[in-house]
């Protein structure tokens, strides 16, 4: 044993990052996705740190410690490229010429094909075969076999709907009488009925509604969901549950009505911000009791079907929700056995939860069924598309998905953006990416059933941050934005199962495109059918002279809004008052005065060739309009004027608002998320006076009249 002892080689010394060899890391990289450098600019080459790569790489599990580690796993990777005979996921893109895979041509020569499709039956090659995930096993004749995950897909979304004019909202914003301190899915349901039959609206355009992080206070954003599978139900109109009406204690029902209304007073009448946390305690205890009274026959069924549909998912993320009121809502600090699903600590710990688990199946079941009907609603309202749903860019590090799909969660990372003109430091979003190797090798399993679950109620998804189809800017955990590298995605896989889901559900697809988008991403989503995002103060000819882009020079295929929730109102941004609440906060990075000169040059050249289009007009229908109200729609009809195939009035500013909902580079200084729609004075706006307002109807008669103007 000596003597073996003292002919061993001796360990390897763990190097630093810069002292591996840069070839070889470079090389490796490359091979598992992870870039060595991006462009900020079309004339600017940045190079990633060997940091970045090698924690990038630490997060695929890839051992970059020393030399000779980098050194075997290149050979390792190389290898493994070499002598396989698939990947893990596969892409047919079907059609009258369908696309075979690229893979398939390279096999040798006499491979066998075997495919079991999604519906069951067996081919052996991939012509004409239905649209599903299927299993594609080849057979070399030398006798290895591998299996790989076969995507058909149509080639692109069918065309999308007639042209349509919608509004955007924020559903928590959106108060009505009935609700309990924050907009809900019976508001939501309202607003769609109303919207289609009287507006004749073909859209209803919400935020993410994915479940959040329970806490004291909770995250109020809903771009940093607990899941994105499952909804929250916060949003439930609690009256609206059947099993409402037959609630024993109607006293206690009555005493938590009171405090709802309370809640509700407060934000409409007393200038009090929405208090989402207050809002689900009353909810909760009131659905509380609405789960004591039995559900009928029919009730239950629907209730055991929906909990089969939903399977391992829904009990897993119910789990979770149960063991977060037990030890906190961050998996990451709870006893070593519970942070494991499948461990026996966490059986055990379900079973004894089992009523609490139960609570939050049934929660599941009742707002995906709320969801469910407010569509139903808009559809039957006369909307050709209804709800917009909206699909967050990732989930909560501490959240229940994070929790339940480990695996495929890239461990010490997070999503963000590298620095650019407008951040010189870079962005972190605090969400963990999606690994992309995990996902191939599962067929992109908890991708598919994400989107499945959204397109049962959405007549379309707008996906936030459509460019991470393609790649993520990951940023190692403890280290500063701009030590990040993207992580590309296999984008072609990626698109053919958004296509096949959405193609399923027959919903459109709208892809938030703004800010730095690769060359190339764009034309690759317009070609499978997803719709772009276009805003208009963003929409100049940057390739030419700058100025405002006219309304021909639009592209078609996009949602063509005037603003967005992270952008100032209308009104805000026409008046300049933008400029000074950012001044106010200081979030200037030149002087006021330099600031909103820019705005006000900014703003007049837009102003300028609105009324050189003679879309400048006072009155309409009848409705004598300040110059700002004016100036709003003429905003508008330029919107219609573009070939949009959709076009989106932001609610807030139909009454004036002033204050965006969320102002990026914030946190406690701004209540972002909590503020309800209100009109110019700062006034919250009811769903009811919404309705009721000539200065709503006037904004939508722009775009009713111009629509039926132009055909």
């Amino acid at each position: 044993m000596t003597a073996e002892r003292s002919a061993e080689a001796p360990a390897e010394t763990p190097a630093s990052p810069e002292d591996l060899p840069s070839d070889d890391l470079t090389r490796l990289a490359e091979l598992h996705g992870v870039a060595t450098s991006y462009q900020p600019s079309a004339d600017r080459t940045v190079t990633a740190s060997a940091t970045a790569l090698t924690l990038a790489l630490a997060a695929l599990d890839i051992d970059t410690s020393t030399p000779g580690a980098v050194g075997a796993a290149l050979a390792a990777r190389e290898r493994e490229l070499r002598e396989r005979l698939l990947p893990p996921t596969l892409v047919c893109w079907s059609g009258a010429e369908p696309e075979a895979p690229a893979a398939l041509p390279s096999l040798p020569a006499g491979t066998r094909l075997h495919i079991e499709t999604e519906q069951g039956e067996t081919r052996a090659a991939p012509d004409r075969l239905p649209p599903g995930v299927h299993r594609l096993t080849a057979t070399a004749p030398d006798g290895r076999t591998a299996t790989s995950h076969l995507v058909v897909a149509p080639p692109r979304l069918p065309p999308s709907i007639e042209r349509s004019y919608g509004l955007l909202v924020q559903l928590y914003s959106l108060l009505s009488r009935r609700s309990w301190g924050m907009g809900d899915l019976g508001d939501l349901a309202e607003l769609a009925a109303w919207a289609g039959r009287s507006l004749g609206a073909g859209f209803v355009q919400v935020n993410p509604l994915h479940a959040a992080v329970p806490g004291a206070p909770t995250d109020p954003s809903p771009y940093r969901p607990s899941s994105r599978r499952f909804p929250d139900p916060v949003h439930l109109r609690v009256e609206d549950v059947p099993e409402f009406a037959y609630v024993e204690d109607r006293e206690r029902l009555r005493t938590l009505l009171e405090r709802a209304g309370r809640l509700r007073e407060a934000v409409l009448e007393k200038g009090a911000l929405i208090d989402r946390d207050a809002v689900w305690e009353a909810k909760r205890e009131a659905l509380e009791l609405v789960r004591e009274v039995p559900l009928g026959p029919g009730r239950r069924a629907a209730y055991a079907d929906f909990l089969a549909r939903e399977g391992q998912a829904l009990e897993d993320h119910a789990t979770w929700c149960a063991l977060a009121e037990v030890h906190g809502s961050d998996w990451l600090r709870w006893p070593e056995g519970l942070r494991d699903p499948r461990s026996p600590e966490t059986a055990r710990a379900r079973g004894e939860l089992m009523d609490r688990v139960d609570l939050h199946c049934r929660l599941a079941w009742l707002t995906d069924g709320q969801l469910t009907a407010a569509q139903r609603v808009a559809r039957e309202s006369g909307m050709g598309v209804g709800i917009v749903h909206d699909l967050a860019v990732g989930v909560h590090p501490g959240g229940a998905d994070a929790w339940a799909q480990q695996e495929y969660f890239a461990a010490g990372m997070s999503v963000g953006a590298p620095p650019d003109a407008f951040n010189a430091r870079g962005q972190d979003w605090g969400l963990p990416p999606w690994r992309p190797d995990r996902l191939a090798e599962s067929g992109y399993e908890p991708y598919r059933r994400l989107l499945r679950a959204l397109f049962r109620y959405a007549g379309a998804l707008r996906i936030d941050h459509v460019m991470g189809l393609f790649r993520l800017w990951w940023v190692p955990q403890g280290h500063a934005p701009t030590e990040g590298t993207y992580v590309r995605y296999d984008a072609e896989a990626m698109l053919a199962i958004l296509v096949l889901e959405a193609s399923r559900a027959g919903a459109v697809v709208i892809g938030e495109d703004l800010g730095t988008v690769e060359p190339g991403v764009r034309e690759t989503l317009r070609a499978r059918g997803v719709l772009g995002t276009s805003v208009l103060w963003f929409e100049r000819d940057w390739d030419g002279d700058g100025r405002p882009l006219p309304p021909e020079s639009w592209r078609a295929d996009c949602l063509a809004t005037a603003t967005t929730h992270d952008l100032p109102p209308t009104a805000a941004r026409l008046t300049g008052e933008h400029v000074q609440l950012r001044d106010s906060l200081g979030l200037l990075t030149g002087s006021l005065e330099q600031e909103q000169a820019a705005a006000s040059a900014d703003t007049g050249e837009w102003l300028e060739l609105l009324s050189r289009l003679g879309l400048l007009r006072g009155t309409h229908g009848g409705h004598c309009t300040s110059e700002e109200e004016a100036e709003i729609q003429a905003v508008h009809r330029f919107l219609l004027r573009t070939p949009a195939r959709m076009v989106g009035i932001w609610l807030p500013d139909g009454v004036g608002d002033r204050r965006p909902q969320n102002l990026p580079g914030t946190w406690d200084q701004y209540p972002n998320w909590r503020l309800p729609i209100a009109d110019a004075e700062g006034r919250a706006v009811t769903l009811e006076e919404l309705a009721g307002s000539a200065r709503v109807r006037a904004l939508v008669e722009v775009l009713r009249g111009e629509a039926a103007r132009r055909g």
